[in-house]
C-alpha cells in the first residue's frame, strides 16, 4: 500500500482496496461481455441492442475509472489487465456461442444482476469499515446498476 493522508488505518484501506480490486475485475470482464454481446448480436432487435449494450459497455468503463480511482486514493494499485480480469473474476464466463437476441439479453442481464448484487454487498463491507467515501461511490454505482438492469429486463418482457 502506498501512503496516504487519508484518515483510515492501513487495514481499512487494505480491505477496501481488496474489495474494489474485485469489483474493478468484475466491472472489465462485464464490459467486454457486453462488447462481445454488441457484435454478434442478430434479428430483428439489433440495431436497438447493438447500440444498447456498446452503451451499457461504456458505462462499466466509466464505473471501473471510478473504482480505479478509488483504489488509487487509498494507496492500492488498481489492476485490470487481460490477465488479472481471466484469473480473478467471478463473472460465469460469457456464452460465446449466443447468436439470438433473447440468448445474449438473458446472458447480460444474468452477468449484469451479478455484478450489481457484488456492489451491493460490497456497500456493507464499506459502510462497517467506516469509509463513507467508498460506501457512497458504491451505492451510486449500484443504483445505476439497478436503474440500466431494469433496461435490460425490458427487452426480455414477451421473449
Amino acid at each position: 500500500m502506498h501512503p496516504t493522508r487519508i484518515q483510515l488505518s492501513i487495514e481499512q484501506r487494505h480491505q477496501i482496496c481488496t474489495l474494489l480490486q474485485q469489483l474493478l475485475v468484475e466491472s472489465t470482464d462485464l464490459a467486454l461481455a457486453l462488447k462481445v454481446a454488441h457484435w454478434n448480436v442478430r434479428g430483428p432487435q439489433f440495431l436497438p441492442l447493438h447500440e444498447l449494450f456498446d452503451q451499457l459497455a461504456d458505462k462499466l468503463r466509466g464505473h471501473g475509472d471510478d473504482l480505479a480511482e478509488r483504489i488509487a486514493q487509498l494507496g492500492g494499485q488498481p489492476d485490470a489487465t487481460a490477465k488479472r480480469v481471466a484469473e480473478q473474476s467471478e463473472l460465469e464466463a460469457y456464452p460465446v456461442t449466443a447468436t439470438t437476441a433473447e440468448d445474449h439479453l438473458t446472458a447480460v442481464a444474468d452477468r449484469w444482476a451479478d455484478f450489481a448484487n457484488a456492489c451491493r454487498r460490497a456497500i456493507e463491507t464499506a459502510d462497517d469499515a467506516d469509509d463513507e467515501v467508498t460506501t457512497d461511490l458504491l451505492t451510486g454505482l449500484t443504483g445505476d446498476l439497478d436503474k440500466q438492469l431494469w433496461f435490460l429486463e425490458a427487452h426480455l418482457v414477451g421473449a
